[in-house]
């Protein structure tokens, strides 16, 4: 539950009593022209910004794990492999395990040993998504998770979070994953406000070509 957010940024109102309500199994696509925005919501839901005012809270039995649009902080000059890299976030994981989970990402042999710090931008993300799934998370916020990916990475992400039983809250440039992923949409318009729309993307598409 989100209740009246507002953030501002170096004097620019991002955010202007946002509320909504998330409910079970929900799937939204955050939509609108201000990035920046959209940015500023997830990181005030995984507690990374503090709101001016306004509060959110998740129910008891969630729990979320957050894809970041600029994953720069996890790799640059980290001086650990893939293998080692994975071991912070399980760190009770056989290698072997590892290196399954790692392979259905496409790393295999000995390109689990390569350091992260050199890692291209979609291997970066295949990372990150890795981690999002040991997590085990029911709730998951993905903030442009189809960039760097080439299209068959992209069609098994769209796949894995259309089958996804947890809510998700996503942006992305890719029309047609959030087309075949959203189940309602939520745009933050240019003055920081919300219009919420339980419909999915082309339905709002027409809403909008309609109020113009």
């Amino acid at each position: 539950k989100v209740e009246n957010l507002c953030y501002s940024q170096e004097g620019v109102q991002l955010l202007k009593d946002v509320s909504f309500l998330v409910t079970k199994g929900q799937k939204i696509a955050i939509v609108g022209t201000n990035e920046q925005a959209q940015t500023a919501l997830f990181k005030i839901l995984n507690e990374e910004l503090t709101p001016d005012s306004g509060s959110f809270k998740y129910g008891v039995t969630i729990s979320t794990s957050y894809f970041p649009k600029d994953n720069s902080a996890f790799f640059d000059g980290c001086p650990l492999n893939m293998i080692d890299w994975f071991a912070q976030y399980c760190p009770d994981m056989l290698e072997s395990e590892k290196r399954d989970l790692l392979g259905r990402m496409l790393f295999r042999g000995d390109d689990v040993y390569k350091m992260v710090a050199v890692l291209s931008g979609g291997e970066k993300v295949r990372c990150m998504l890795s981690r999002m799934m040991l997590s085990g998370a029911n709730f998951l916020m993905l903030d442009q998770p189809t960039n760097h990916l080439d299209l068959e990475s992209i069609t098994a992400v769209n796949n894995a979070l259309i089958n996804f039983p947890g809510n998700v809250i996503f942006t992305s440039q890719d029309h047609q994953f959030v087309t075949t992923i959203a189940d309602r949409i939520i745009e933050i318009k240019d003055d920081g406000t919300i219009a919420d729309y339980y419909c999915n993307y082309e339905e709002y598409l027409e809403k909008i070509r309609a109020e113009r």
